[in-house]
């Protein structure tokens, strides 16, 4: 026949406690203010913006953007990708 299952001791389940307890007792430091985040990604991401509106607007006249040719798209997405990026740093 099989044995059916024994029940726990109440010693047993006091120290189940304790070392779940002692488990969610260790906290988790904060992380420092990141103040910095906001005017950062709001920058970065404006200059993405502005990169690219040059570029369209004037892109002809200006000697290095002209250079650049279609890089100029990959820096003005690339300036409001790293902003994106920036605000998941957000608390």
């Amino acid at each position: 026949m099989p044995e059916s299952r024994t029940r726990k001791s109440a010693d047993e389940k006091k120290v189940r406690k304790q070392r779940a307890a002692a488990e969610t007792k260790k906290k988790v430091k904060a992380p420092t203010s990141r103040r910095w985040v906001p005017p950062t990604f709001i920058t970065v991401g404006l200059l993405g913006v502005a990169w690219l509106i040059v570029y369209y607007v004037a892109g002809q006249d200006v000697p290095f953007m002209s250079d650049l040719g279609n890089w100029n798209i990959l820096i003005g997405m690339g300036g409001m990708a790293a902003a994106f990026g920036l605000a998941t740093l957000w608390r």
